[in-house]
């Protein structure tokens, strides 16, 4: 078991995610940032498919009632394990009964821990990830929660560092996000100078941004058409503008349909991931 000692603002089992329900209105969810879970378990010995936990922002506070091999990835941040400090990225021996303290995020935003053995909570729909915006999988963790933990696999990874691997978790910068964006499908709905907007200027993460979205502040964008959309199939990396103008990407737990119109798609959301609220992003298109 791992007994969880503080939570932190929000802490969740992840995987790979559940693809392939969103005809019955279940979404992908999963880690928001898949290479630094895979990494993560490549480092303990487990399998790339196996859960760990992803951990927002505050850091937190684990018991691991068990020996083993733990590695933290994804955000930069202070990481101590039976007292020692060791480095984001490295594999380490934690012994039973051990504290693995994960601090605030000082770039980036989350964190992933990975547990020789991998997280074994009951899968739902072929997952165990939590999913924020159904309820599906189980609840965020709580103080005083106990995680089962599976039986440990063969000696962990000699690989530790991520640069050698052959996934690449997104980098913590407090630089511009540049995204590649491809227009539509409904792109027709907004005025040409509103794709020039997009496209040539920038746009901030603000602090409603969740495992839903990337909420965007900056110039709206004007429609060229009035009225609104039946409902329609939603993506992850799908830009879509509601009415106030503001564009929101929609990130792994977000709704499978949607009416608002979406002016194009990202090419790849995972940097958004390890976005703080005040990131510039810039959209690099369009690509029709």
């Amino acid at each position: 078991m791992i007994e969880v000692i503080r939570a932190g603002a929000l802490t969740t089992v992840q995987d790979l995610g559940r693809p392939g329900w969103a005809h019955l209105g279940v979404p992908r969810s999963g880690a928001l940032d898949l290479p630094a879970l895979r990494l993560a378990n490549r480092l303990v010995g487990n399998t790339s498919d196996q859960a760990g936990l992803e951990i927002t922002l505050t850091g937190c506070t684990l018991r691991i009632r068990r020996a083993g091999t733990v590695a933290v990835t994804g955000a930069h941040a202070l990481v101590r394990i039976a007292g020692r400090t060791v480095d984001v990225g490295t594999a380490v021996a934690v012994p039973a009964d051990g504290l693995v303290e994960i601090g605030p995020a000082r770039r980036g935003v989350r964190s992933y821990l990975g547990m020789s053995g991998g997280i074994v909570v009951d899968p739902v729909l072929g997952s165990r990830s939590t999913d924020t915006l159904s309820g599906l999988g189980p609840a965020p963790l709580r103080d005083g929660d106990l995680i089962p933990i599976g039986p440990a696999g063969p000696a962990h990874s000699t690989v530790d560092q991520p640069e050698t691997t052959h996934v690449r978790p997104a980098a913590p910068s407090s630089g511009p996000l540049v995204l590649s964006l491809r227009l539509g499908p409904r792109d027709d709905w907004f005025t040409s100078a509103a794709v020039d907007t997009l496209c040539g200027t920038t746009y901030t993460v603000t602090v409603m941004s969740n495992r839903i979205g990337a909420r965007l502040a900056g110039e709206a964008l004007p429609r060229a058409r009035a009225g609104e959309l039946p409902s329609e199939g939603m993506v992850i990396g799908a830009v879509q503008v509601p009415a106030d103008g503001q564009p929101l990407i929609f990130l792994a737990d977000h709704p499978t349909t949607g009416g608002y119109p979406v002016i194009g798609v990202v090419d790849d959301a995972t940097p958004l991931a390890q976005a703080r609220p005040g990131t510039t992003v810039r959209f690099r298109g369009p690509q029709r």
